[in-house]
């Protein structure tokens, strides 16, 4: 992965992941984000440091910023504000026709989504501080360029329900689905809304998932390469066809996964002040 232009402040849009980096000096061993309520100890690099951020649906346009803690020989620490913009940005609504029983859930299906969001949120619980990735990612689908309706704002048989966190690719059933990057599975699963899920936590914070799948090709606790297959496309869980849903967590954030280093990501940094 190569180092960026370094920049004195960072700018982002909701749903944003950010690659923050910061040059080595005399001394340093170790930086430290706080950001949002979380904490992601950053990386060295051959020049430096790096992290990922990520940039939630909910966070309020305006003025923000990010706390450094720069660690060095003999235990001098040294505090930095780094200045951070969140501009607007506007969602379209999207509106799906679904199967009842997926917007009007039953008592059993409301105790089984309330189980399985526990069940989801203990593997997140687990990930690691250390990063597996090591490289830009990569579009899990091969051939695609592009998703559909991230972020978007969606009305389910005509019910509101929260925005779209993944972004949606074009996959028919059996299509291969592929690790976005270097990673170890944390869960696999047939999800009520998810359908036949994977979820990978590459360190630092990131995680990714691939849901709505027609079979799952990993087992909890495998190490997967970046480009390894994990799954097949298919149409499980709340769907209205066959698809690849790929969603992204990066320091808690709900974030687009084209905004990913190596797939469209803003390229950002910062420098001493």
């Amino acid at each position: 992965m190569k180092l960026l232009t370094l920049l004195l402040a960072l700018t982002a849009f909701p749903g944003e992941a950010l690659l923050v980096q910061v040059p080595s000096e005399p001394e340093l061993e170790a930086v430290t984000l706080e950001w949002s309520g979380r904490r992601v100890e950053m990386a060295a690099a051959e020049q430096g440091y790096f992290a990922l951020l990520g940039i939630d649906l909910d966070v309020k346009p305006g003025n923000h910023s990010v706390q450094a803690e720069y660690r060095y020989t003999g235990g001098r620490r040294d505090y930095r504000e780094i200045p951070l913009t969140v501009v607007s940005k506007d969602y379209p609504v999207t509106r799906l026709e679904v199967a009842p029983k997926y917007v009007e859930l039953s008592a059993d299906n409301q105790e089984r989504t309330a189980r399985e969001r526990q069940q989801i949120n203990a593997a997140y619980a687990t990930a690691s501080a250390e990063p597996y990735w090591e490289d830009d990612f990569l579009i899990p689908v091969d051939g695609a360029t592009g998703g559909r309706n991230f972020g978007n704002r969606r009305v389910f048989n005509d019910q509101p329900r929260a925005p779209h966190s993944g972004a949606d690719l074009s996959a028919a059933t059996g299509t291969e689905i592929m690790a976005t990057n270097r990673g170890k599975v944390i869960l696999t699963g047939d999800f009520f809304f998810n359908g036949n899920s994977v979820f990978v936590d590459h360190g630092m914070g990131v995680i990714s998932m691939y849901l709505h799948l027609s079979e799952i090709l990993v087992t909890e606790g495998d190490i997967v390469d970046r480009g390894a297959v994990v799954g097949l496309a298919g149409a499980t869980g709340r769907v209205t066809g066959p698809h690849l849903h790929w969603g992204m967590k990066v320091t808690g954030a709900r974030v687009d996964p084209f905004t990913l280093p190596g797939i469209g990501g803003s390229e950002s940094g910062v420098a001493d002040e």
